[in-house]
């Protein structure tokens, strides 16, 4: 039995294919340029070399197509036919307040995707877009939604309210919704098996800190906090998004600069953030480079980052009234970036949050769980790999047989203490053979 996930931007459509009975990722890829000119496939199968292939995809449902053909490929393919697909699982931006949980995707599904257009333009299009695909390509297969907004439902009001007229919630839905869901359900389930506790007795804060960044403050199992609002744009500092500005700054360069709404949105989500503060960079990588050869704004930009970064594991360490298990990085900065996640941690020792220097040189891999803290760190500091395709697989199978619920009563297969993933316990080893003194710092459940 094969599952399919599936992750559509608005130019690109990731994908993974997952053995449910081996328990293994077959294949992952994507299709990049989707709708745009030159429009090209990057296939990576288990135990074959990568493969690559240029052709136009003037639209999701041909890219979509160009997946399936490449999945059953004599040459370069991972299954025999589409009959062993039984489910596929579909990253879905927003589900509004509508969805505490993953769902089989059916009109009404569709009908509040629609709906919540206007708070993921960049996002949602695209994923209704890709499932619209999906279901012509396997028109009898379930297509399940796994929704970012889902597993931060549990936020009470006065954590989601925005002091704004009470109406504008109850006409428009204005409220924080907060993003990165999947990846944090992941993050959080796995902290739990890490401290050697029960979800529901858990309190971490986990920082997702990629091109796009949240952090997310987590008390008994479930979300109570989360940077991100309505949209992505509100929080930390990201790749190209702003994060938190005074809300009047928009009208002010309005009247400034002549600028109409549709571009100032265009300039806080896609100009500004790091992107911004350098002027010429969104990539960590590239923005550490610069700050290296003597770039005062590159350099400038990294403390700002950090600092906002700070700032927020501040005040959710007094949300969590100091009850504190771990602070947790992941996705791709917090999980490589150890100069950045030295920045981040920067004076948070009075907290209990003491970073080990020469750890957290060390933990730089996505093949294993790391504990960065120093030993007489009064709270651990963790690095764990997100795996969000897991998650999104795991629900699809479970929907599809009709034995999922709430995160809160489903028990996930990573939650177990003796839980492997294949694939990144062989690529472990293959580390360890390189740098034998990674395997100090291997997070071991309690």
């Amino acid at each position: 039995m094969v599952i399919l996930v599936l992750n559509c931007g608005s130019s690109s459509a990731k994908y993974q294919v997952y053995d449910w009975d081996a328990k293994e990722v077959l294949a992952v890829g994507v299709v990049e340029k989707v709708t745009i000119s030159g429009s090209w496939i990057e296939h990576k199968p288990k135990g074959k070399p990568a493969f690559t292939l240029k052709k136009d995809c003037p639209n999701h449902t041909d890219a979509v197509n160009l997946i399936i053909q490449t999945l059953t490929d004599k040459e370069h393919g991972v299954i025999n036919d589409m009959s062993v697909i039984k489910a596929v699982g579909h990253r879905v931006l927003h589900g509004g307040d509508k969805f505490t949980k993953s769902v089989i995707v059916d009109d009404e599904a569709m009908r509040v995707f629609d709906q919540v257009r206007d708070l993921g333009p960049l996002h949602i299009p695209a994923n209704i877009m890709g499932i619209e695909a999906a279901k012509k390509v396997l028109p009898n297969v379930p297509q399940c939604a796994i929704m970012d907004t889902a597993w931060h439902q549990t936020m009470a009001p006065e954590q989601f309210l925005y002091a704004v007229p009470y109406e504008w919630y109850e006409k428009f839905g204005v409220r924080r919704y907060g993003f990165h869901g999947t990846s944090f359900l992941y993050v959080a389930k796995r902290a739990s098996v890490l401290l050697g506790k029960e979800p529901k007795n858990t309190n971490v804060i986990i920082a997702h800190i990629g091109n796009g960044a949240s952090i997310n403050a987590v008390k008994n199992g479930c979300s109570f906090d989360t940077s991100m609002g309505i949209t992505p744009l509100e929080g930390l500092v990201m790749g190209t998004r702003s994060g938190d500005v005074d809300p009047a700054l928009p009208f002010y360069i309005a009247r400034k600069a002549g600028i109409k709404y549709e571009e100032m949105e265009n300039w806080l989500n896609k100009k500004s953030g790091l992107l911004g503060l350098t002027g010429k960079f969104s990539d960590r990588r590239d923005v550490n480079e610069a700050a290296e050869a003597g770039d005062k704004r590159a350099a400038a930009s990294q403390e700002i980052e950090a600092y906002h970064l700070r700032k927020y594991i501040g005040s959710y360490f007094a949300a969590l009234e100091g009850n504190v298990d771990a602070l947790v990085f992941t996705a791709g900065v917090g999980e490589f970036a150890a100069f950045m996640r030295a920045k981040f941690c920067k004076g948070l020792e009075k907290l209990g949050f003491v970073l080990d220097p020469e750890k957290n040189a060390l933990s730089h891999t996505r093949n294993s769980e790391t504990v960065i803290s120093a030993d007489s760190s009064p709270i651990p500091i963790y690095v764990i790999p997100t795996d969000e395709e897991l998650v999104m697989t795991e629900d699809a199978f479970a929907l599809m047989n009709g034995s999922y619920d709430v995160h809160t009563n489903f028990k996930y297969s990573f939650q177990n203490k003796d839980y492997v993933n294949k694939a990144r316990a062989a690529g472990l080893q293959k580390e360890l053979e390189k740098n034998p003194a990674l395997k100090k710092i291997i997070a071991v459940p309690k």
